[in-house]
Parts: C-alpha cells; structure tokens; sequence
C-alpha cells in the first residue's frame, strides 16, 4: 500500500466511525439516539485508533493535515509529500462522510434539525466567540501535536527499538479521548483541518434536505486554528529540546 493510498483508507476509516457516532447520537430515531457526549467523545478516540491501525505500517498514519504539517515544520517531509498526504487526508475525510450518509440516510431523512445534520459532518461552535473559538482549537491542536512528538518506543538494554505493532495506536487514543473530554465543549473539537472541511465540502453537495449552509463565515476556525496549534507546538518542542 503507498503513504498516499494508505492516509486515504486511514482517514476515511476515521470519518466514516467518528461521523458515525455523531450521527447514531444526534440523527432522529437511531437506536443510539442521545446517548450524549461521553459516547461521541469516547467513539472519536477509538475511530482514530482504528484509522492510526490500518494507516501506520505505511505512512505513518498521519491522518490530520496539522500532524502532517509538524512533520513538515521538523524536517521530516518535503514540500511535495506533505501536499500529497493532505489531499489524500481531505480526500479520505470526504469519502468517510459520504459513506456515513449513505448508511444514516433513512434517519437524515427523518431529522428536521439543520444543526444537527450539519454536525455529523463537521463542527460548529457551542457559543459563537471566534477569537475564543481560535484559540480553543489552537489549544486543543497543541496538546494533540505537543503529546504526539513526546511518544517514545520502548527499547531493549541496547537501545534498540521494539515496535509495539497495532498496540503503538493506543497512546494516541487516549490524548484524542481526553481533549475530547475536557477541551471539545467549546468548537466540538476538530484539531485536524481535514476532518472538518473535506465532510462540510460534502455535506454541501448532499441531496439533504433542509441543511444548514455551509457557515463560510466559521469553517476557517477549525483549518487555521489546528494549523497554528501545530507550528506553536513544534516551536515549544524544538526550544526544550
């Protein structure tokens, strides 16, 4: 499988079981209906580790266009691969969505709230405060960027380095599970640029009915303030290292 094939299939793993809980939780008549935030957290947390499983082996498993740009910022992609691995995050993230309106579409159908609809694809503010909005996604990005560049592989007495296999996603998991918790009332969370726009992009071309629209005047926040949490964090990890 190539890096690009396999950030695809990671994200679109991701999108399709994170926008699937959120559509379970919030979408009229699912058996899954108001099962409320602690399952939407925990499921997104789980969704990446079943993304960061299938991607890792071949790319890394960046699946986040703020990841892949820290990567970048470190020296560690050229220019080309890092464009590369964001179309086929943004690519992946759109497919996921499409599917989990595929599979939820009797409920969508069902559902008369606009908002509610709109979230199983992307994020929105729960008070409108757009410096506040920023800063929260910068922050919730930073932890994210910040824990990930802290990550360590176990070693034998020589140095050398044991890989972990599928059990190497858990780490994430759980700095994803608990940024969800304590930091995701505020924006709902996004901290990867590709998980909000790549399902807004096709929650706007969608045969929904009575959809909200696609909130131009919000969608930058959840791409610009992850792209700013990862440069802060890199900019901090580089001055302590």
């Amino acid at each position: 499988m190539t890096p690009f094939i396999a950030e695809y299939l990671g994200t679109a793993m991701l999108i399709l079981l994170g926008g699937g809980v959120v559509a379970n939780v919030l979408l009229k008549g699912t058996n899954g209906n108001n099962s409320g935030w602690i399952v939407i957290s925990t499921a997104w947390a789980f969704a990446v580790f079943v993304g960061v499983t299938i991607a890792g082996p071949y790319s890394g498993a960046h699946l986040n266009c703020a990841v892949t740009l820290a990567n970048f910022a470190l020296g560690k992609l050229d220019l080309a691969t890092t464009l590369s691995f964001m179309s086929a995050q943004i690519l992946g993230a759109m497919t996921g969505a499409f599917f989990v309106w595929l599979v939820y579409k009797d409920h969508f159908d069902q559902t008369d709230d606009p908002s509610a609809k709109q979230a199983v694809f992307c994020t929105s503010p729960a008070i409108r405060n757009l410096p506040i909005n920023l800063i929260s996604e910068i922050v919730g990005t930073f932890v994210l960027i910040f824990a990930i560049l802290h990550f360590t592989e176990p070693a034998l007495g020589d140095d050398t380095p044991i890989g972990l296999g599928s059990v190497g996603a858990i780490p994430v998991t759980f700095v994803v599970w608990v940024i969800g918790l304590s930091l995701g009332g505020t924006t709902g969370y996004a901290i990867n640029p590709a998980r909000d726009l790549g399902p807004r992009i096709v929650h706007a071309f969608l045969p929904i009915k009575n959809k909200a629209n696609f909130n131009l005047s919000y969608a930058w926040v959840p791409v610009l303030g992850p792209f700013i949490g990862a440069l802060l964090a890199v900019g901090l990890y580089l001055l302590i290292h």
